[in-house]
């Protein structure tokens, strides 16, 4: 993988800019078998449900980690992050799962398509789910209520690695969420991952076309090497990671 160690930052920026453009292209499943050939540590954020149907979050993480609060005599408000968060990041916000209270509602929505965030995954719940969907705004997460997080739960850090059911999101791991759910990619394995899951894709592709055309499904995978998905010509060898 190449290091953008020395980069100036127009450059960097600009390798991002063509990452991010070729991972919007693809979809969660490519994305899950180009990491299973590479043996990675679980990817899934598991319980991750999209609420805007169709609608696709894809970009490095700025996570935010939320506690719960007992002190009910001065008023807490649920978090002020918004401002500080980069532009085309997606948000991963962890309250441990929880069902009582909602992390992010529809105001939160406004300001992040103003400010041209990518989406919101919360490990937790959500509100005002059909005013993000009429806004197109991509949000995923454990579950639904309209219970606020006001005097609930408080903002405990951001930019620190949270643990979503088991699975870790560091701050700069890429996150790519669709209606199949939510993975994270390491940030130092997304260049190869996003490789490998294109060649996932002309793999199955060539079998999909083939099998329409005509031909027996079997022979099709076994001609095209469905069992090895990204490997092709296009994509090159699996440098040994097997």
């Amino acid at each position: 993988m190449t290091t953008t160690t020395g980069t100036p930052a127009a450059d960097r920026d600009t390798c991002t800019e063509s990452l991010h453009e070729r991972l919007s292209r693809l979809d969660t499943a490519a994305l899950s078998d180009a990491m299973d050939s590479l043996r990675t540590p679980p990817c899934v954020l598991p319980g991750i449900r999209s609420r805007t149907a169709g609608s696709v979050a894809c970009g490095p993480a700025f996570t935010v980690r939320y506690r719960a609060i007992d002190d009910t005599t001065t008023f807490h408000n649920a978090a002020n992050y918004i401002d500080d968060v980069p532009a085309g990041s997606v948000i991963v916000v962890d309250n441990g799962g929880s069902r009582t209270c909602t992390n992010w509602g529809s105001l939160l929505s406004a300001v992040a398509l103003h400010r041209h965030i990518a989406g919101t995954v919360v490990h937790g719940s959500v509100r005002d789910v059909k005013e993000s969907r009429t806004a197109g705004y991509p949000l995923f997460s454990t579950d639904v209520t309209m219970v606020s997080g006001k005097n609930r739960v408080a903002l405990d850090r951001t930019g620190v690695e949270v643990d979503i059911s088991g699975t870790p999101v560091a701050p700069g791991d890429w996150i790519f969420a669709d209606d199949n759910g939510a993975l994270r990619i390491p940030a130092d394995l997304v260049e190869e991952v996003v490789r490998r899951a294109e060649a996932v894709e002309r793999t199955e592709g060539r079998i999909r076309e083939a099998a329409l055309g005509g031909s027996r499904l079997d022979e099709a995978r076994a001609r095209f090497g469905y069992a090895r998905p990204w490997e092709d010509e296009k994509g090159g060898d699996d440098h040994g990671s097997d």
